[in-house]
Order: C-alpha cells, then structure tokens, then sequence
C-alpha cells in the first residue's frame, strides 16, 4: 500500500522557511522543538536540509505562524483527497517494512553494529567503543592504541552504531594519501559503509562536499588542505559534518621555534578547522565546525 500527497508537499526550501518561522515566532532551536514534540536535533537537522520535515511537523509550523497552535492533526486529515494504492509488489513493501524493523534494532541489542558488521571485536574494541566512545557526546577523542590493534575497526564500528541509531549522517575520513584504498575497502567490505573517494579534480568543477553522494567521503589529508578543497568546504551550500576521523593524527603537527613562537603546519591548521577551534587565522575560518572528532594516532 502506498499513500501521497500533492497537496503538502514540502518546498525545496523548506530549511530557509524553517529558519524564518522560527525567527518571526522568537524561538530558539530547542524551543521550537518542544513546541512541535520533536528533538533539538531533529529541528537542526531540518534547518541544514539534512532531513525534511513530517507533513504533520509542517502543518504544525505552518500553523504555529498563523497564530493556531492547536493540536497536531491526524495524518488522515492532512489531505483532502489521498490516494491510495494497493498494487505495490508485496516483496517490496514487505522489504521496506524490514528495513524499518531493522532501522529501530539497536533500541533491543545495545551492540546492535556488531551484529550487522563482518567482525568479531576483540574484548578492547568493544570497551573502547561502547563503554566510551558511544558515551561522549560530542565526541572529542583520541584513540592512541598501539599499532595493529585495531583503530580502523574501532572507527567503522563506531559510525556503524551511531548511524543505526540515527544520531550521524554526514562523515568525513581524513587520512595520509596512501591509506585511502585500506580505509575504503575496510568500510565497505566489513560494515557495508559505502564511502566515496574524492581527489583534487572532484573540486575543479564542482564541490564535491554539496549533494546527496556527499555524505560519506574520504579525502587524504593533503588535498583536502589544499586551497582549492578547503576553499570548498566554506561554500554556503556545504552541510556540516557529523563526524571527522584523522588518521595518523600525529602528522597534524605544530612546533615552537627558538623565538618562543608557535609554527602550525597547513595540516595542523586543517584540523583545527574542522575541530571549531577559536582564533584560526580567516584562511583557515569555516563557518561551520563538526560535532564530533576523533583522532587516530600511530602509536
């Protein structure tokens, strides 16, 4: 069975509109939120067109603005004419049925990712990820295991967890050029993650940081440093980033001279960047910083 509705359909702008409801209405984020029923998070996701709003949610806005804050319709109501069809394949509804089964499975099993991963985490990547990754909120992290033991398994299972349970969308994997491929074919062949590997021509043309194939990239750390790329990064269009990983962080070096002065290199200045640190130079300014960071050193 299918239903839809023409008639309320959200505009392509809906993350402007939300914005100017809310300013005209003299809400904060969380405020508006409240009044709707829904999370902060989900009231900033709306306004960086990460998701779009319910038809139940806009008719709420759109009748919170009118000065009608009544309450919430029924879906039923929502349209004065739905359409229903019943000649949709049963394999294909009973398939989208369990992938939202399925979308709700880490609310039953709290280990939900190793479940639906190719692994079998060792007893310290188990602990590291689930008794403190998953509880810091944002995640500010340095994972400084030792060599071998396992920091790209550690990083897929933790973005596996946390886009089961719906709390990132948008990730960035940051690594020297020459562990791109590793890095890529680890996600993909043992946690399904498909990621997309851009490079300095993916910027000449375009922005590869816009667009629905933007959301799970990987980019060596050079490039993305680059003037052109970064320059990228700090167009109105690009939606901030959930989650950056470093790799190798100890390359994002800074140093202090025999003047006492503090040298960064254009790596370090990258990552503070991204990270939202205070006082980079307007060079290195973004408008925007992630949530979260997690830095993986070669120890």
């Amino acid at each position: 069975m299918a239903m839809r509705n023409d008639a309320l359909s959200i505009p392509s702008d809906y993350p402007i509109r939300v914005k100017q409801y809310r300013s005209r209405l003299g809400l904060t984020q969380v405020e508006l939120a409240v009044r709707l029923g829904v999370s902060f998070a989900t009231v900033n996701r709306w306004e960086n067109g990460q998701t779009k709003p319910s038809a139940i949610c806009w008719r709420q806005l759109q009748r919170m603005e009118e000065g009608n804050t009544g309450p919430v319709p029924e879906p039923s109501q929502l349209a004065e004419n739905p359409i229903i069809d019943f000649t949709s394949s049963p394999i294909v509804v009973r398939a989208l049925a369990e992938g939202e089964r399925l979308s709700f499975g880490h609310m039953f099993n709290p280990v939900f990712a190793t479940e639906i991963s190719q692994i079998d985490p060792l007893p310290h990547q188990r602990i590291a990820v689930y008794e403190h990754m998953l509880k810091q909120f944002p995640l500010r992290f340095l994972l400084a295991d030792d060599a071998g033991a396992g920091k790209t398994i550690m990083s897929g299972l933790y973005v596996r967890e946390m886009r089961a349970r719906r709390l990132i969308k948008r990730v960035l994997i940051v690594p020297p050029a020459g562990l791109i491929g590793n890095w890529h074919n680890e996600l993909l062949t043992l946690f399904s993650l498909p990621f997309r590997i851009i490079g300095g021509p993916d910027a000449k043309n375009a922005n590869p940081f816009i667009g629905e194939d933007s959301d799970c990239l990987i980019v060596s750390v050079d490039t993305l440093a680059g003037s052109k790329m970064f320059s990228r990064l700090k167009e109105p269009g690009v939606v901030p980033y959930d989650l950056v990983i470093f790799d190798e962080a100890h390359k994002l070096s800074a140093d202090r001279g025999n003047d006492l002065r503090v040298r960064k290199t254009d790596r370090y200045q990258l990552a503070e960047a991204l990270a939202g640190v205070d006082g980079v130079g307007e060079e290195w300014s973004l408008p925007w910083a992630a949530h979260h960071l997690l830095l993986l050193p070669a120890t």
